[in-house]
């Protein structure tokens, strides 16, 4: 509101102001409601005399602005217009070149490590890790009750091996029932249970999945042995007498790979126990059952499949004799596998092509955000790298995410893409400890996290377990009863928790189906943690750090020096001024000069030793000092990159670089 206030002879003319429509007097009072003064102020214009009058005033409207037409006039001038429009362009381009920038980011980044990469898996064999209704036997409950210490040692995938229901012959690797779990391990229920605890923790399930055979008690072969329809091919069978076979293969677990079938009057192939009958992989039908199996237990939620002895898949169909390793040795006296080269019977031409195909179920499944589902291939091809090579996916053709190498084995050069897998002990393998000395387990573990790849743990080596003694009477293995000094008893003895009676593995009072090594006492899980210096706490600290560290996880590895005593080699990372020098001891004290090797620096910093002591420690690279059994991780900055200059000792799986200033990763 203005009010101009004039003189009592003054005359003042009223000029029309800018109407505002909006504009209400008395806080919006109705035009009924006004008085006579303010309807004449309404007026456009007029010519007051005030003479007479002691003092007046005159209210006139606020203003209210330009009106359109004058806006418009004045946007079209130059000094407007161009600002403007320069305003606006200057938006598009940016725009445009964030999009750009964008989109580069993503072209050139890195996958992310899926789960699997990202952390060790963890083997379980169900029947020795935790009993939970205190019958002596492990059961599903039993790893459920645990999982937490899964989740203390930063473990993200779990593998358990066969809980399938089963005869028991072969411990679960003879199936009578893909699609149901054995009662010594618990109901359909507890796997539900599990599975659904161990996504809570963030775990994930890796199955075991047995392609290659079933247990003679499945429906199928014995419709098959009857020759019922559509079972009648399900197994490889041959014509013979239960004199003359139909060749000299033999079985993994020794003696020959045919057993006569009164039934049916065939022989039927088993490449295993004469349980296991070899399923029929040149059958279609059996390709159809057995990946409605997989998707079987997809459709529950498993994250993954260890597709076990997928080498004996398929047989040459013309059953011929293999070739002896000796051939003046009397074809008689041939009962190991080791006496045959299996021309005929491993890697057939067509494994692969079934491989890629469930690898393709699996993909399917993947589609599902955050649910990759993993595949692993186990294949024991020992000195043959080029056949271990041929499981990997590359990127004209899915198979394997990885092999099993069970030899620590060397990749060769030029394998871009692919990522290896060390795994140090399993259900076969004896126990580091024993092997190599229980001095040495805490260095071996160190070996295997500060390796590229995806390192797998089988149960017990976080604490150094140890292979416990079986009387031969007392063997429960098949391959052990065959040759007991071959038997795979030692390694699967129940796990070792606490200083309780069994170990706190079990309160059955009569004892647990293998015997519990005498040490459990003071090697087990409760005296060990909380402990620094104890296998376990170093173990936990080591998979901490090989997460958080990209270096180790996904950098570059380079062998820098090997002698008989140490083996040493270097992890870094594109883009990290920080590297890490890693050395393994495996023999006696010993002090190993690295002063010959280029680009390294003059000093390291101990970082993390199995040695307590010696953490924190700087060492001369001229005299790096480590005691027998002793695992040192060294650290140091460059600006200088190590595979640069040593290309032909340096392997890595995916490139990437780090640009610290925006902390991302791209390819480079």
């Amino acid at each position: 509101m203005s009010l101009t206030r004039v003189s009592r002879s003054d005359s003042l003319e009223l000029h029309e102001g800018v109407d505002n429509a909006a504009f209400q007097e008395d806080g919006g009072r109705a035009d009924s409601e006004k008085t006579d003064g303010q309807v004449a102020a309404d007026c456009p214009s007029s010519s007051l005399n005030l003479d007479g009058a002691e003092s007046s005033y005159t209210q006139i409207k606020p203003y209210a602005g330009m009106s359109k037409e004058v806006l418009l006039l004045y946007s079209r001038q130059a000094r407007y217009r161009l600002p403007r429009e320069i305003l606006f362009w200057l938006v598009i381009v940016s725009t445009l070149v964030l999009l750009a920038v964008n989109i580069t980011v993503i072209a050139l980044s890195p996958r992310c490590l899926s789960w699997w990469q990202s952390s060790p898996v963890y083997q379980i064999y169900p029947r020795s890790f935790k009993d939970s209704n205190n019958d002596g036997i492990g059961d599903l409950k039993g790893i459920q009750d645990k999982l937490d210490h899964l989740n203390y040692l930063n473990i993200k995938a779990i593998w358990i091996s066969p809980f399938y229901k089963s005869p028991m012959r072969d411990f679960g690797y003879d199936v009578e029932d893909f699609r149901d779990i054995d009662p010594i391990f618990g109901t359909m229920k507890d796997f539900d249970d599990l599975l659904v605890s161990m996504h809570d923790k963030g775990l994930r399930l890796i199955m075991d999945f047995i392609p290659n055979h079933s247990s003679d008690n499945h429906v199928w072969f014995q419709n098959s042995r009857r020759r019922e329809e559509p079972y009648t091919d399900y197994y490889v069978w041959a014509n013979c007498t239960r004199d003359k076979l139909p060749n000299n293969w033999v079985s993994v677990f020794g003696n020959s790979s045919w057993t006569y079938d009164s039934v049916r009057e065939q022989c039927y192939l088993h490449q295993f126990l004469k349980e296991q009958p070899d399923l029929n992989f040149r059958n279609p039908d059996v390709r159809r059952e057995m990946t409605d199996i997989i998707r079987f237990w997809l459709d529950k939620g498993v994250d993954g499949f260890r597709m076990d002895a997928v080498k004996h898949i398929l047989e040459a169909p013309h059953l011929r004799d293999e070739p002896q390793v000796n051939a003046s040795q009397p074809p008689e006296q041939v009962n190991t596998e080791f006496e045959l080269h299996h021309d005929y019977t491993y890697t057939q031409v067509g494994l692969h092509d079934i491989l890629r195909g469930w690898r393709a179920e699996l993909d399917t499944y993947s589609r599902e955000p955050g649910r990759y589902r993993f595949m692993v291939t186990e294949s024991y091809d020992y000195e043959e790298i080029d056949k271990t090579m041929m499981y990997y996916s590359t990127d004209f053709a899915r198979e394997s995410d990885f092999p099993f190498n069970f030899y620590l084995m060397d990749l060769p050069q030029g394998l871009s893409g692919a990522r290896a897998q060390e795994l140090v002990g399993n259900h076969d393998k004896p126990r580091m400890s024993s092997s190599v000395g229980k001095e040495y387990i805490s260095a071996i573990n160190m070996m295997m996290l500060t390796l590229p790849g995806t390192p797998t743990t089988y149960y017990g080596e976080e604490i150094g377990m140890e292979n416990v003694h079986i009387h031969i009477e007392d063997i429960q293995d098949p391959f052990g009863k065959f040759d007991p000094n071959a038997s795979r008893d030692p390694q699967r003895s129940p796990m070792q928790w606490s200083s309780e009676p069994n170990a706190g593995f079990s309160g059955n009072g009569t004892g647990t189906w293998l015997p519990i090594h005498p040490n459990y006492t003071t090697v087990n899980v409760e005296a060990q943690k909380g402990n620094d210096s104890s296998v376990l706490e170093q173990y936990r600290r080591l998979s901490l750090l090989r997460e958080s560290e990209m270096a180790l996880h996904r950098g570059w590895m380079c062998f820098v020096w090997s002698d008989v005593d140490v083996f040493v080699y270097l992890r870094e990372q594109d883009g990290l001024d920080r590297a890490f020098l890693v050395l393994i001891n495996l023999g006696r004290n010993a002090t190993t000069d690295l002063s010959s090797i280029s680009g390294l620096p003059e000093h390291f910093r101990v970082h993390t030793s199995t040695v307590p002591k010696n953490q924190g420690r700087s060492y001369d690279r001229a005299a790096v000092p480590t005691k027998k059994g002793e695992g040192l991780l060294l650290e140091f900055s460059s600006n200088q990159r190590f595979h640069t200059s040593h290309a032909s000792s340096c392997y890595i799986s995916e490139r990437a670089c780090y640009l610290n200033v925006l902390d991302i990763m791209y390819k480079c």
